[in-house]
Parts: C-alpha cells; sequence; structure tokens
C-alpha cells in the first residue's frame, strides 16, 4: 500500500509495496508513481488517476506492469487506486494497494527491455498494429511492397511468432506496443 499526492509523487508507504520494488523508503518516497510502473500502460494509468484526481471516479482497479529496479524485475499486479479527499478544498491524496504475489514466479512476466527495434521496424509493427495492408504501408514509408515484406519477416523472426497477428500480440505482451491508444504507437524505450 503507498500513499500518492495530488502529484502522483509517492509519499509514504508500507514495507511490503517497499519489498515488491526491492526498494527502501528513501530510494521511492519522493519519486512519482510513473516511475514504477512499465511505460506501455503509464497513459492509460496517468488518465485513470486524473479522472481519480478531477472527482470524475471516486476508485479504479486495473492490472498494471510494475517495474522494480532491474529491467528484468517486471511483474503483473491488480492494483486498486482510491481518491481520499481532505477537509481543506483541492486536498485530494490517492492510496494505492497493489497485493503482493504469493508466488513471484507466478507473477513475472517477458519484458525485454533492450532496444529491439529499429526506426523502420517500428513504424512498420505500428502499421501491422493499426491493420494496414503491405502495399500502403510501403507507398506511407516509402519502400517496396518486398521491402516491407523484408523487415515484417525480420520482425516474425525476432519476436520469434508465427504470423502478424501473433506479431502484434507479442508485442502487446512484451510492452513494445502502448496500451491504450490509437493509432497504435511503439514504446521508444525498444526503439534504437
Amino acid at each position: 500500500m503507498a500513499s500518492l499526492d495530488s502529484a502522483l509523487t509517492i509519499q509514504q508507504a508500507n514495507q511490503e509495496f517497499f519489498r515488491q520494488f526491492n526498494g527502501s523508503s528513501e530510494e521511492l518516497c519522493g519519486r512519482s508513481f510513473r516511475d514504477v510502473v512499465h511505460p506501455s500502460v503509464r497513459q492509460p494509468l496517468m488518465r485513470q488517476f486524473s479522472h481519480l484526481l478531477e472527482g470524475k471516479h471516486q476508485r479504479f482497479v486495473s492490472p498494471v506492469i510494475a517495474v522494480g529496479p532491474g529491467a528484468e524485475s517486471a511483474f503483473t499486479v491488480p492494483l486498486t487506486a482510491v481518491a481520499v479527499r481532505g477537509g481543506v478544498p483541492d486536498t485530494t491524496a490517492i492510496l494505492v494497494m497493489m497485493p503482493t504475489a504469493r508466488d513471484a514466479e507466478e507473477t513475472r512476466v517477458v519484458t525485454n527491455r533492450k532496444k529491439i527495434l529499429s526506426e523502420m521496424d517500428a513504424r512498420i509493427l505500428e502499421g501491422i498494429a493499426a491493420g494496414v495492408s503491405t502495399v500502403p504501408l510501403a507507398s506511407r514509408l516509402y519502400l517496396s511492397r518486398q521491402g516491407v515484406e523484408y523487415h515484417v519477416t525480420c520482425l516474425l523472426r525476432k519476436l520469434k511468432v508465427p504470423n502478424r497477428a501473433a506479431l502484434v500480440s507479442r508485442a502487446y505482451s512484451m510492452g513494445v506496443l502502448k496500451v491504450g491508444i490509437w493509432p497504435p504507437e511503439v514504446v521508444e524505450d525498444f526503439v534504437k
């Protein structure tokens, strides 16, 4: 459990929260909550937090990908956030609850946060995720049809998937594509 101020800065937390992130009070308090979630879930999560702060909702529950200090220490966890209104106007805090995993291996996710995509691979992946077929995608990116097919084949091999649908699915599951926005966008952390 952690308490956030209206700027979504971690103010206080219990020992279990610190333990989940392999950190201490000194390391985590004062940091933005954005720093402890995966880039692929930041935008939709921040939108939900803003609805809390504006008073549109009192609480929300959402699965998130939380990120510990190491790039390979990401894990999925259900997050519950509740707005706590103070007696003075415009004083709102947010209480965040993230249950600890009973079996840590069960909640670990595959997050290869290495820069695995070239700029062209990223644009092609965005096009595929948006449902753009090969010829219009080639025209948009100033490539030949064969050039697009070459990049698609390389992406299929890189992400170890058999087809375009599986490619998009794998990209979302790895956090390569941002969640909750249209048209699809690649998270910049994955682009060389």
